[in-house]
């Protein structure tokens, strides 16, 4: 699905207003999920990187850029996630060659090729399961607002222009949970861009909150050198296409077609077959992104051009100090 404007330019008032009522359900669920849960503490460190809003905020390269300095430090990193998208219920670990993202969800996909990785909608259950195989260390994707596992450091990824969107729960807004209990369970924030949406200024949800944060930006990979000058036919099925898109642009690329899908979307032979019509016609390079391009037909990757990314952090020794405790823990 394709978040609707109103979740973030505030245009429409009459829409949100309709649905705050329903929206209520959305805040009263996790609460009582909080309330009931008996979080299950594993024998190893758990790092969890999760979100406030539906989708969008970095989560997954922010988890593979934490996991990653992990591993450099000698931890037997797994990366454990729900598996949205995904049709196994787990624990499961996710095997590249034979799972698809219609099994296992495209961000599993995208971290198995870093380290073992496990989807499980029971996450306590997929942690005993990654524990069992030998994990020194759990990174979650997305489980700010899951209570079945103990957690010994959690961080929150805000896009700083996007923010909170207009403040309201789902369906009446983008936010899972309200901003002040979900920053409330977060040891860190990790600020992603240019803060345009005013979360650190005066007054601002971030200073309110008073969690220590982290700032970092997405940095295109080394495919970008390549692309820079020539004319592209740009895809993603991704929270906010337009991020994407803009990066193309950012790079040098005269973005001649723009195809936007929805997240997680579940491409067909016939989708991809207009993409390449299109490229062709316009004698351009047919790109997409590295969580987009997993859930495409095997045989159509080959023919299309991957921007990968990576996080940059402003302040490394900073990273370093949140990570400390788990490496002293997984050691």
């Amino acid at each position: 699905m394709r978040a609707p404007d109103f979740w973030h330019t505030g245009r429409s008032r009459l829409l949100p207003t309709l649905l705050t009522p329903v929206s209520w359900f959305q805040g009263l669920g996790v609460r009582v999920r909080f309330a009931m849960a008996r979080p299950w503490r594993a024998p190893v460190p758990v790092l969890c990187i999760g979100n406030l809003v539906a989708g969008g905020a970095g989560k997954t390269p922010v988890a593979l850029s934490l996991g990653g300095r992990l591993l450099d430090r000698g931890l037997k990193v797994h990366y454990l996630g729900r598996g949205y998208g995904g049709r196994h219920r787990g624990p499961v670990r996710v095997d590249a060659e034979q799972h698809k993202s219609t099994d296992v969800g495209d961000e599993a996909l995208l971290l198995a090729q870093s380290a073992p990785t496990w989807v499980a909608r029971d996450r306590a259950k997929g942690c005993r399961a990654a524990v069992g195989a030998g994990a020194g260390a759990i990174v979650m994707d997305d489980g700010l607002q899951n209570p079945s596992l103990a957690k010994d450091v959690s961080l929150h990824v805000v896009d700083g222009g996007y923010g909170f969107g207009n403040g309201r729960l789902i369906p009446a807004g983008p936010l899972r949970e309200p901003v002040a209990a979900g920053l409330g369970r977060a040891d860190c924030t990790v600020l992603m861009g240019d803060d345009t949406a005013g979360l650190t200024g005066d007054g601002g949800p971030l200073t309110a909150a008073m969690p220590p944060t982290l700032r970092a930006v997405i940095e295109p990979g080394p495919e970008a050198a390549g692309l820079a000058g020539k004319p592209v036919v740009a895809f993603a099925g991704i929270a906010r296409p337009e991020k994407f898109f803009q990066t193309l642009r950012d790079i040098g690329c005269q973005v001649v077609v723009e195809r936007a899908f929805s997240d997680h979307y579940p491409y067909e032979t016939a989708d991809i077959e207009r993409i390449l019509r299109d490229a062709r016609a316009a004698d351009a390079v047919p790109v997409t992104t590295a969580k987009d391009i997993v859930r495409l037909p095997a045989a159509a990757r080959g023919d299309i051009t991957v921007l990968t990314i990576a996080v940059v952090w402003e302040d490394e020794g900073a990273v370093d100090a949140i990570l400390e405790p788990l490496i002293r823990h997984g050691r």
